[in-house]
């Protein structure tokens, strides 16, 4: 599990010439860290003058604590899915029926790789909007990780927008990649919009 493996191996399997991980696990990571940086600008924003915002903060704790994990899990969804996809483009093709079943799961695996990254965005989303609470109520010394929080799970939002699309146009069944498109057509834009936003905003406070 990539969540339980050290930086450094898990860095020298995404550069190898393997298959897995690739870019879906990278965007999960770059979530994870979005969410990990919420949680220590919230944690840094507790106690004394921020005592009023103690509930918020520790919902926001709690939160940000809970989708790293999440996030960390799409990592190893992601590596098996696309593990998934390479085994059905293995199957044997010998004759019709062969083939017909080859092609069934193929298109099986190849949409089911793409609800790893579609649930990616959704997370993505759910860490800028945390990240955005923190803006009025954080620690000044660490509103700078705000930005940094919001651009990873930007981040990770657009690479999984790329992961979903090219699962998307390998389908070669129509009425299914259809569908996947409906499914998941437009998940980034509001995560890009709402990170520029607040990345935006983060700057300004701080020149100002």
């Amino acid at each position: 599990m990539i969540g339980s493996e050290t930086l450094n191996d898990y860095l020298g399997r995404l550069a190898s010439r393997q298959p897995t991980p690739g870019g879906g696990a990278a965007a999960a990571l770059h979530a994870a860290q979005g969410a990990a940086l919420v949680a220590m600008v919230a944690r840094f924003s507790t106690g004394g003058k921020y005592e009023q915002h103690a509930e918020t903060t520790s919902r926001i704790i709690g939160a940000a604590d809970g989708l790293i994990g999440e996030t960390l899990g799409l990592a190893d969804a992601d590596e098996a899915a696309f593990q998934a996809v390479i085994a059905s483009y293995k199957l044997s093709a010998a004759n019709d029926t062969e083939r017909a079943a080859r092609a069934a799961a193929i298109n099986d695996a190849l949409a089911q790789a793409a609800q790893p990254p579609a649930r990616l965005i959704q997370l993505s989303g759910a860490i800028v909007d945390l990240a955005a609470e923190l803006l009025d109520i954080a620690n000044p010394n660490v509103i700078s990780d705000i930005a940094a929080a919001a651009d990873a799970a930007r981040a990770a939002a657009t690479t999984a927008r790329v992961n979903i699309d090219i699962n998307v146009t390998a389908i070669k069944d129509a009425q299914a990649r259809a569908a996947l498109a409906e499914q998941t057509d437009g998940l980034e834009e509001k995560v890009v919009l709402a990170a520029d936003s607040l990345a935006r905003q983060v700057r300004e406070r701080i020149l100002r």
